[in-house]
């Protein structure tokens, strides 16, 4: 298999199947495809979410490369042949615990993404990065499938898909090497020129 999935930390996973266990959980969430199910459900494929900072500075501070930060783990839920929600979970001072359920076209783009994402017939790690500046998930394929999924860059060779919905004039589900895809989103975050006085 292509794609090496990282396993959760065991508290996130735990944390998350106590939530779906949960009557009230799964009936508070904004989840109505979650909430109207009747058979067992599972969570599925935990994905590393990073979050991209410094992005909007990485050209106004002379270059400085932009980093990455953990924000939590996602699991997909699968019930029956067909993934319904995703659960994240955060990491708070006690340990990972379960954040939130939700849906929608991140669930479904998520899943179509990991799809091709094993067609490509290459070893990586799956991750999720956010780019929170301009409302914008990609699949984060990382090179280096042995790695700490909690840590690192992305690197120039390492594979980036943006979800749908992506930003205008960037395609879903087009993969992008890092060293292509990053200049172009810290164009779109850079300050417009102020004209100078002639």
């Amino acid at each position: 298999m292509p794609l090496h999935v990282p396993p959760a930390p065991a508290p996130a996973l735990r944390s998350v199947l106590a939530a779906l266990g949960s009557p009230l959980a799964v009936h508070e969430a904004h989840t109505p495809a979650l909430r109207a199910l009747q058979g067992p459900v599972t969570a599925e494929l935990p994905l590393p979410v990073h979050v991209l900072e410094r992005l909007n500075l990485s050209r106004a501070t002379g270059g400085r490369p932009p980093r990455t930060r953990l924000s939590g783990w996602r699991f997909l839920i699968r019930s029956g042949d067909r993934f319904v929600a995703a659960a994240d979970t955060r990491l708070t001072a006690d340990g990972w615990v379960f954040s939130h359920f939700f849906e929608g076209p991140y669930v479904t783009a998520t899943e179509r993404a990991l799809r091709q994402a094993e067609s490509l017939g290459t070893p990586f790690q799956p991750r999720l990065l956010s780019v929170p500046e301009l409302y914008m998930l990609t699949l984060w394929l990382h090179r280096a499938v042995g790695a700490d999924p909690a840590a690192g860059l992305p690197a120039a060779a390492d594979l980036l898909v943006p979800l749908a919905p992506a930003p205008p004039g960037i395609a879903a589900y087009r993969p992008h090497p890092v060293s292509e895809l990053l200049p172009v989103l810290t164009h779109r975050l850079a300050p417009p020129a102020l004209a100078t006085p002639a």
